[in-house]
């Protein structure tokens, strides 16, 4: 079974930093580019960031530009979100997820994590 599960999450003061974790498992994970995504109450689902299934290519909404990181690591089937310079409206659940290969679709979706960006 496919099994994404992300962790890191927690309580920052703006300015600070976290690094989410997801490790997932269940399915050839070096053959699947993988993303972040993140929602907060009453506010639409939002892709953040993405990462091809090598680690060559990456992309990155316009608000976590310059201060987010994806990266992954195949040999342990684990991608990771790198946040900096956080603020407030970064807080939201953060989930990690599987795109299909060869189009823009997500089947897959862990749990999700809570950032909690607050002074």
């Amino acid at each position: 079974q496919v099994h994404l599960v992300e962790s890191g999450g927690g309580l920052v003061q703006p300015g600070g930093s976290l690094r989410l974790s997801c490790a997932a498992s269940g399915f050839t994970f070096i053959m699947y580019a993988m993303s972040w995504h993140r929602q907060a109450p009453g506010k639409e689902r939002e892709l953040v960031a993405s990462i091809t299934s090598t680690g060559g290519s990456t992309t990155y909404a316009d608000s976590v530009k310059g201060r987010f990181t994806i990266s992954r690591d195949n040999a342990k089937n684990t991608v990771y979100l790198q946040m900096n310079s956080l603020k407030v409206e970064d807080t939201a659940v953060y989930y990690c997820s599987r795109k299909r290969v060869g189009i823009n679709r997500y089947d897959y979706w862990g749990q999700g994590t809570q950032v909690t960006v607050s002074s």
